[in-house]
């Protein structure tokens, strides 16, 4: 006789099971393994399988010699409901996945998304993309194990772009950004550790240095970027050793470290005996005017740990990112490499180094440059128009979030919800803040919209 015992076979005995265990009473007896062998045509080791499925949702229980029986109704239903236990398990170690959006719910359909953080389908290059991913896949190391560090040419390309000296040698291949930072704040403080971070910043970065056990500590931002003057005293005060700032096109306020104080501010990590985790997401998505080059890039104490990624730019799902560090801390953070996941995908770090030598990269961001400029003007007249009360912090030269600040007395808890009732979803402001918020803000995404049109119906309902 054949037997099939693949997993349809073993979910369609299941489902019989289930439906006679219905039709039962509880302690009633199953039929044997030898009967439903020969009566369902399959092998014993699917009969197995799907008692043990059976089992796992408390809908019977075995006894050894003695066959198997329905389950009581009260153990049916707590097999189902009953995870109180994790409670006292998973003790204070919470981990935070954007609560205040969380408790938001889901955007309804038809919602107009001006609450993201990547780029609408329309501005990605996806044909770019699809044809490197193709050619990547036919090569015949394609599938081959990657080096942990990453493909070396991958790293020597994530090098050149960073420029200052850094090395193919200096760089660490990760999946993503966000994958990066979590991977620095692990490896640069101690559980228990207090960390520096800009106020307001990136909510997830705040979420990722919770989770490795860090107390953020916030330091104020001005129309220059963070201030040198209380990021001493935060220093001196807390004993630090671990800063996070993102100095071009920070997120969410679109700032730019004045060039006067970047240096300042590397030589006062440098001082405090701190690493300086520099986050520049937004490299590659400047609005057509100069970017500064990163703190790493004279750098040469290794005070500064860089962070950047494909990931922007490009489309969520390329999950390509770098670090680049110097000294001891690299090869900590060459070990929690090999922890984690070993290394990053070869097929997908392949198809990175297929997009960054290919021209139509440089065309892209061309193109991209002049479309994320054209939406963020468009976005704030728009917003000056809808809501004259309110306070656009700045007009951004990069990034794709708009800043602003609600008119007095204002909750922007009860805007963004008023807002996703008429259809348009926006960031509520106090995620961005590690402790109390000053004010009420709203970041409001110019890029995450179809195009032109729907951008400006989502701000005209903000009305």
């Amino acid at each position: 006789m054949a037997f099939m015992n693949d997993d349809s076979t073993m979910v369609a005995l299941a489902d019989s099971l289930r439906r006679l265990a219905d039709r039962l009473a509880p302690g009633d007896r199953l039929p044997s393994s030898r009967e439903l062998v020969a009566e369902h045509q399959v092998s014993p080791v699917t009969v197995s399988r799907a008692i043990a499925r059976l089992v796992a949702e408390g809908v019977v229980v075995t006894r050894t010699g003695s066959g198997t029986f329905v389950a009581s109704r009260a153990r049916r239903e707590s097999a189902i409901a009953d995870t109180a236990w994790q409670t006292v398990a998973l003790a204070d170690r919470s981990v935070g996945t954007d609560q205040i959006t969380a408790a938001l719910g889901p955007s309804p359909e038809g919602t107009i998304l001006l609450d993201g953080g990547y780029l609408h389908r329309s501005l990605q290059p996806t044909g770019l993309l699809g044809s490197a991913l193709a050619r990547a896949a036919r090569r015949i190391d394609a599938w081959d194990r990657a080096p942990v560090a990453g493909l070396e040419a991958l790293r020597a390309m994530f090098a050149r772009n960073v420029g200052g000296g850094v090395t193919a040698e200096d760089v660490l291949i990760t999946s993503g950004g966000q994958g990066a930072l979590s991977m620095a704040f692990r490896a640069l403080a101690a559980p228990g550790s207090p960390i520096l971070m800009e106020s307001p910043t990136y909510p997830v970065a705040i979420e990722a240095a919770r989770a490795a056990g860090l107390r953020p500590v916030p330091v104020p931002l001005d129309d220059d970027g963070i201030r040198p003057d209380l990021l001493a005293d935060a220093f001196a005060m807390t004993g630090a050793r671990l800063l996070y700032c993102q100095p071009t096109f920070h997120n969410p306020t679109g700032t730019v470290l004045a060039a006067e104080r970047r240096r300042q501010v590397v030589d006062i990590a440098r001082a405090a005996g701190s690493f300086l985790v520099e986050d520049d997401f937004a490299r590659h998505l400047g609005h057509g005017g100069p970017v500064p080059p990163p703190l790493v890039w004279d750098d040469r104490d290794g005070t500064v740990v860089y962070v950047t990624s494909l990931t922007k730019p490009a489309a969520p799902s390329l999950r390509i990112g770098a670090l680049v560090a110097r000294g001891p801390v690299l090869e900590r953070l060459r070990a929690l490499r090999r922890v984690d996941d070993f290394f990053v995908a070869r097929p997908m770090q392949e198809a990175a180094l297929e997009i960054l030598g290919s021209p139509s990269w440089d065309r892209h961001l061309r193109t991209l440059s002049a479309a994320l400029r054209e939406r963020c003007a468009s976005a704030a007249a728009a917003v000056e128009i809808a809501r004259p009360d309110w306070t656009l912090t700045r007009i951004p030269a990069g990034g794709l979030h708009l800043w602003i600040r609600l008119a007095p007395g204002e909750d922007d808890l009860a805007v963004v919800r008023g807002a996703r009732s008429r259809g348009v979803a926006v960031s509520p402001g106090r995620g961005n803040f590690a402790a109390e918020a000053p004010a009420a803000y709203i970041r409001v995404g110019f890029a995450a919209a179809a195009d032109h049109a729907e951008l400006s119906e989502g701000i005209r309902r903000l009305r």
